[in-house]
């Protein structure tokens, strides 16, 4: 089984994606196909708290557990009828594994982001080399910056964009935002504090009225939005953030992958939700969890998972 895992995870690199059309209107739509890479080269970046505070403990990445722990989040996908086209990393990219902050899939089709920190740039340039050799040509963000762990499509008709003025800027969002404006899409910013990177660390959706959310860290104007228009909010603690608890994946119908944070496993299954578990440590203390590992580029909306 191990090794069958192992060939089946490898033959995938650079597999040529046989749906073309990849676009997302809601986050909590049935999942069908994911863009990953596997972290062969990933390493410690100091670039945000999470990981700065675990390289001053002494962390240091081990890389082939962190090979078993991406198959596994592969294998988890598989099982539930998810496609996963893997990219090939690439050894000067340490943050590729996070394929989330790259590209984003919108109902009008995917889009390259700008990454703000200079080691993650080189990031988008090889998506985009994958995409080429995919025959497709997206298009990107060229203003400013954006990163995807940033972005929530919520649900049709509804945009999220956390912005702490250090990943995500004003004129990048409003780049990424202008076609969702133009559909007539109800765009939400939330600005949030640095230390917490991504929106997608203090917040992310379980089904299209409902989001895990740890709320005393997120903008209170934008709580009260979110309660106006009928999501309701799973509260997480802060305790929680540093382990990338709220940094989960729903694969609709209910179903959530999550890391072993049982805070968040907890309060999930309280609520009926179905929720896999994978151990993805190596990588939240680098500072990403699973949403930060997975982009997703084809939902469909309105179908259930089995």
């Amino acid at each position: 089984m191990k090794l069958d895992l192992l060939s089946r995870y490898t033959s995938a690199i650079d597999s040529v994606p046989t749906i073309l059309d990849w676009r997302i209107s809601g986050e909590t739509d049935l999942l069908s196909d994911v863009v990953l890479c596997p972290p062969d080269y990933l390493a410690p970046v100091p670039c945000c708290t999470v990981t700065r505070d675990n390289l001053e403990q002494g962390f240091a990445v081990d890389v082939p557990a962190a090979k078993r722990q991406h198959e596994a989040l592969c294998a988890a996908l598989r099982r539930n009828g998810v496609t996963c086209h893997l990219v090939t990393p690439e050894p000067d990219l340490p943050d590729m594994c996070f394929t989330r902050d790259i590209a984003v899939a919108t109902p009008f089709g995917p889009m390259l982001t700008a990454p703000a920190m200079p080691h993650r740039r080189g990031e988008t340039e090889a998506l985009a080399r994958h995409v080429r050799a995919w025959g497709l040509n997206w298009p990107r963000v060229t203003t400013g910056t954006i990163e995807g762990g940033d972005i929530c499509i919520a649900r049709e008709g509804l945009l999220l964009i956390g912005s702490s003025g250090e990943r995500t800027s004003r004129e990048g969002l409003e780049e990424f935002a202008a076609p969702f404006h133009d559909a007539g899409w109800e765009v939400l910013v939330c600005p949030f504090h640095a230390d917490h990177l991504h929106l997608d660390t203090l917040f992310c959706m379980v089904s299209p009225d409902e989001a895990l959310a740890c709320v005393e860290l997120l903008d209170a104007s934008f709580v009260a939005r979110l309660r106006e228009l009928g999501i309701a909010l799973i509260d997480m603690p802060a305790a929680s953030v540093p382990q990338l608890g709220c940094n989960i994946l729903a694969l609709g119908g209910k179903k959530i992958i999550a890391s072993e944070d049982d805070e968040a496993v907890s309060r999930l299954r309280a609520r009926d939700y179905h929720v896999v578990t994978v151990d993805v440590s190596q990588f939240t203390r680098c500072g990403g969890g699973i949403h930060c590992l997975t982009l997703p580029v084809r939902r469909v909306p309105g179908a259930r998972g089995g």
